[in-house]
């Protein structure tokens, strides 16, 4: 990773990643009435958005990698997240808890990162697969902005990658909720929060060796 500066960063910097944090089946599923996690008003269709991102970091080449959170079904790797205001949720047999495919373009072939915690790096093997692909700048997208989303982006931010969180496609378990995280993820980055436009045309640039990402 590069020294630490004070200069302005672009919202690309070196070679980026696309996370898509937990955007999974349940979100779509019509028939939930009580959800076992709160939701914003318009979070499905802040996850929809988030296909435009997936197909242009496709068609870029960026790798695209989904998140998807899931417990076992007897409970025991749930620890204090049902402390607080979740249930239950994505237990390993619930067909809801497969990742959205018919919304994001999921391929059985994609990079795939299960977790049982918030963080996408807690206890699985994201950090070993980004390393690999020399990921320096991660872009992220999903859910919930306020949990999984932050608390990802501050293990990116400690284990200092460039982190960019796409406003318009993420959602969180209130308005309230998910502005307070954003503000709190541009806190620790400068530049972090960027709207879905900003960031493909700083995908659609790295493909023009003359232009440099915004």
């Amino acid at each position: 990773m590069e020294s630490p500066s004070t200069g302005a960063r672009r919202i690309i910097e070196g070679r980026p990643a696309l996370i898509v944090v937990d955007i999974q089946a349940l979100t779509f599923d019509e028939t939930i009435r009580d959800r076992a996690i709160p939701n914003m008003p318009g979070y499905a269709e802040r996850m929809l958005k988030a296909r435009r991102l997936i197909d242009k970091a496709r068609e870029q080449g960026i790798p695209v990698i989904f998140i998807q959170e899931v417990h076992r079904p007897d409970l025991v790797d749930f620890g204090r997240e049902l402390d607080g205001d979740e249930d239950v949720h994505c237990l390993e047999d619930d067909p809801n808890t497969a990742i959205a495919a018919e919304q994001t373009g999921f391929r059985p072939d994609d990079y795939l990162i299960r977790k049982r915690r918030y963080s996408a790096f807690f206890g699985t093997d994201l950090e070993i697969l980004l390393r690999g692909l020399k990921a320096e700048t991660l872009l992220l997208c999903g859910g919930l902005t306020d949990v999984c989303v932050h608390y990802t982006f501050v293990d990116a931010h400690q284990s200092d990658y460039f982190c960019r969180v796409v406003e318009d496609c993420v959602g969180g378990s209130s308005e309230e909720a998910h502005e307070a995280s954003l503000r709190a993820m541009e806190y620790l980055q400068t530049g972090a929060r960027r709207s879905l436009d900003e960031v493909l045309a700083a995908m659609e640039a790295r493909g023009r060796p003359d232009s440099e990402a915004a």
